[in-house]
């Protein structure tokens, strides 16, 4: 606005211009609009559609993975007694475990030495700790308490599996070091001499030391598989049975003939349960697509139109899926499965899938590797399915090129906008300057009317009428 306008004509020339610039610029401004609204819909649309591509994809590939199939499975029947695993080369079978007995570690008390952990050994020397074939040496300093003999063998031979602790007999006043190893198995047993030049009778000296006894000798794991029976150093056992570990946790004890099943089998738990994500992911994915093509007719008013209705590319998509679905693989033998209802997989009227747990179970069980020549490989149906919605969820795939679309769109408003707004701007001001050009006009007008008005008013011979 320029300053003060109608002053002249008594004409709201501000009222006048804003109504002519709202008349100016409402279809275009309704027509950007329109435009942004449809350009920002579209792409979050597409954003709901490349999210559910994206879960589908990831199902495809946890199917679509060999490592799955060649994984197997080993359960026991009491597992608070033994536990196990299986490698991809485990052949599946039953087998009948007896566990006779724990692998045990050594634990060795030294001889007492009068005090508590402060005591205190004037001369000092070697403390020599054995542990099966190996030996290592710890120094002992003049003056050394058990304490630092005990912190010292802690330090040193953390990483041999071996530590110490103190034990005292607050009657008998007299403290021992107790050694215990990690180490299991029949001739790990652990060891303790002293080398020093203190009196070896003098019983506060480091030769007391020396006086140990063994509390817990080592020895090896005993059990049977299928009635023979085995050793093992540990109880964690993998050499027994080719691709299987066995952890041994407890031993018989009273239950002398605890006879527990191991079971080795496929990996059908895994394989049923992916199955059952694919199918998820494959429904959702349909019904992301019925909503953004759907038409919704509403009583009294308009329809509620999906964002992607008509569009070709969900169009495509969807048939290239069912496509894929409902073919066999080129590569396919006699006994081969050859389309997902082998499988107890099949498409509703809905287009969506369903899956019959009885039908799996048995192509499960009675052609496992079947199942999983079918559903993987170059040539197996979660590759093709891959390879039909790749082109559109890659980088630089179709979804996101018209995304990139629909965003220089809206990049394209804002500009138009941008425009828009000069323009009015020019209009505003020459409509302004034409208003207020006419009213200066009409105010000149006037006030020589009023002018004239009274000249004639006052020549002489004319009467004037005063009301």
């Amino acid at each position: 606005m320029a300053g003060i306008t109608g002053i002249g004509s008594g004409l709201n020339i501000d009222d006048i211009v804003k109504a002519s610039v709202a008349a100016e610029r409402a279809p275009k401004d309704a027509q950007l609009a329109r435009v942004d609204s449809n350009a920002t819909a579209k792409i979050s649309a597409l954003g709901t559609l490349r999210s559910s591509l994206s879960d589908f994809q990831t199902a495809l590939k946890g199917l679509n993975d060999i490592a799955l199939f060649n994984a197997r499975t080993a359960s026991s029947s009491d597992s608070a007694r033994l536990t196990a695993t299986a490698d991809k080369n485990a052949l599946a079978g039953k087998y009948s475990i007896e566990v006779l007995g724990l692998a045990s570690a050594s634990k060795l008390t030294s001889g007492a030495v009068t005090g508590n952990s402060s005591a205190a050994f004037e001369t000092g020397g070697t403390l020599k700790i054995g542990m099966g074939d190996e030996q290592f040496d710890i120094e002992v300093a003049d003056g050394a308490t058990l304490k630092d003999i005990r912190d010292a063998i802690n330090t040193q031979l953390k990483d041999k599996g071996i530590s110490a602790n103190i034990v005292s007999d607050p009657v008998a006043g007299t403290s021992r070091l107790v050694l215990s190893s990690s180490t299991t198995g029949a001739g790990n047993d652990l060891s303790l001499s002293v080398v020093s030049a203190a009196d070896e009778n003098d019983p506060t000296s480091l030769h007391a030391l020396a006086a140990a006894q063994s509390v817990v000798e080592a020895g090896n794991a005993r059990f049977k598989i299928d009635g023979l029976e085995v050793e093992s150093a540990t109880n964690k056992v993998s050499d027994v049975i080719e691709g299987v570990t066995f952890n041994l946790l407890q031993a018989n004890g009273k239950d002398e003939n605890k006879v527990m099943t191991l079971t080795v089998g496929d990996n059908t738990a895994a394989v049923k349960s992916n199955l059952q994500k694919f199918v998820d992911a494959y429904n959702k994915l349909i019904t992301t697509t019925d909503s953004l093509t759907r038409v919704t007719q509403v009583s009294g008013s308009e329809p509620l139109v999906g964002n992607l209705v008509g569009d070709a590319s969900v169009r495509n998509l969807l048939n290239g899926l069912r496509k894929e679905l409902g073919s066999s693989p080129a590569s396919a033998t006699a006994g081969d499965f050859k389309v997902l209802a082998d499988l107890g997989i099949t498409t509703g009227k809905d287009g969506k899938l369903s899956l019959d747990s009885t039908k799996l179970d048995k192509a499960v069980a009675e052609n496992y590797d079947g199942v999983s020549r079918f559903l993987t490989g170059t040539d197996g149906l979660m590759t093709r399915l891959n390879s039909s919605i790749d082109g559109y969820v890659k980088t630089g795939g179709v979804l996101e090129q018209r995304v990139k679309g629909y965003e220089q769109t809206r990049v394209d408003v804002k500009e138009q906008k941008a425009a828009l707004e000069l323009r009015v701007e020019k209009i505003q001001a020459r409509l302004y300057a034409q208003y207020n050009a006419m009213d200066s006009l009409i105010g000149q007008l006037s006030r020589t009317s009023d002018w004239m008005g009274s000249a004639l008013a006052n020549l002489p011979g004319v009467v004037r009428k005063d009301k």
